[in-house]
């Protein structure tokens, strides 16, 4: 195992741009299901991604995640769920690299989250990994992580150390996250602004204990409010608005949630049938204003082929399909400045995307939902209260 891990680490080769994210881990106490949540708003120069499935192999957990589209050979995770019931995701972080390693060995974090997820069970496991993994680890990031016992944790990670922020400790039972690192340098970093967008726009359904997959990927993937100035630029009157300190920008390729089991007090106990029919990775693929909603599970045949890479050069169907949306609306963008035309998004007629794709994306929701609720009824009885 050691050996293994040493390879995957020390692989060299291009590795994605690491540009941003926003990120939050909600706990049983504030969702509306009291199940855990794990949401990562991807922002990458990587524009086109897929979802695969890789089966158990070797002593190895079996898994499900996130991958650059030309990544022929899933060796870097960039969000995943295992069939232990360990969830794992990333964010970039820029105030917490403490040394002078080139950049030329950085970027190694999908590495990492493929070790974490081919290993790991438990929040605890993930942090005994962080300690054994050979220094520098090449990583400057926020690891957001979740098990099956409901806990929580980000690990705000550079080459050489990590701090743990639990869950459980958190206001709320709640943990936001962007480009930089709580215990970093302050002031340092990047995505004050989305982490303020973010954190605003979520307050009144924690709130009120009703935090929902929907809420992540409709509400705050699709919103154009800037705390900063107070404006939702959605409503404002203005067609054309300059992309900037949104959650969703030019370059998110992806909004995910995977939403977890009811909280059970053994990790050991769970069986990847459990995790089969437990664990939901909500996925939807490309630029997220613009994607529709699509279902995902830890198992053979749990990927939608539309959303693996099949296409040229790995790509999947339905990122093209959400790219070319996506295209539509930044069509005035000038040089180096993007413009989001809000006429494509909403307009009188009702046919802007996020008009038709919401209520689509919620009777996706609510299908699923009901399915999965319906058969962990019939064979475990009433969910427990939070």
């Amino acid at each position: 195992m050691k050996h293994f891990l040493l390879l995957l680490i020390i692989l060299s080769g291009a590795v994605a741009e690491a540009l941003g994210c926003t990120s939050a881990i909600i706990g049983p106490k504030a969702s509306a299901s009291g199940r855990p949540l794990l949401w990562k708003h991807r922002d990458t120069s990587a524009i086109d991604n897929k979802i695969e499935y890789i089966p158990a192999k070797d002593g190895a957990y079996g898994y499900v995640a996130l991958f650059n589209a030309d990544d022929r050979d899933l060796e870097q995770a960039w969000m995943g769920m295992n069939d232990a019931g360990f969830a794992i995701m990333n964010t970039a972080s820029y105030n917490i690299k403490n040394d002078k390693v080139p950049n030329s060995e950085m970027d190694r974090e999908g590495y990492v989250m493929t070790i974490a997820l081919r290993s790991c069970r438990t929040i605890g496991d993930f942090e005994k990994l962080l300690e054994q993994l050979p220094r520098p680890m090449g990583v400057e990031a926020n690891f957001g992580v979740i098990d099956a016992t409901g806990n929580g944790a980000f690990f705000e990670t550079n080459n050489d150390s990590f701090v743990r922020f639990d869950l459980s400790d958190a206001k709320d039972n709640v943990l936001v996250r962007t480009n930089y690192s709580h215990a970093g340098r302050k002031g340092q970093g990047l995505g004050y602004v989305r982490e303020d967008d973010a954190n605003c726009l979520l307050r009144p359904y924690v709130e009120s204990r009703s935090v929902t997959p929907e809420v992540l990927t409709e509400k705050l993937s699709r919103s154009f409010y800037n705390d900063l100035k107070g404006r939702d630029y959605a409503t404002a009157g203005e067609r054309y608005v300059v992309d900037q300190d949104f959650i969703p920008r030019y370059k998110s390729t992806a909004t995910i949630v995977i939403e977890g089991m009811l909280p059970v007090e053994d990790a050991s106990t769970v069986t990847p049938r459990t995790v089969a029919e437990e664990y939901i990775m909500w996925t939807g693929m490309g630029y997220p204003p613009c994607s529709e909603i699509l279902p995902v599970w830890c198992r053979e045949g749990g990927v939608d082929d539309s959303l693996r890479g099949l296409g040229e050069n790995g790509r999947c169907a339905m990122g093209d399909k959400v790219k070319a949306r996506r295209d539509d609306v930044f069509s005035h963008s000038k040089g180096k400045t993007k413009y989001v035309d809000m006429t494509k998004l909403y307009n009188p007629e009702g046919t802007g995307y996020i008009q038709v794709l919401v209520p689509q994306n919620k009777q996706v929701y609510e299908t699923i939902t009901r399915q999965r609720d319906s058969k962990h009824k019939a064979e475990y009885g009433n969910a427990i209260e939070k």
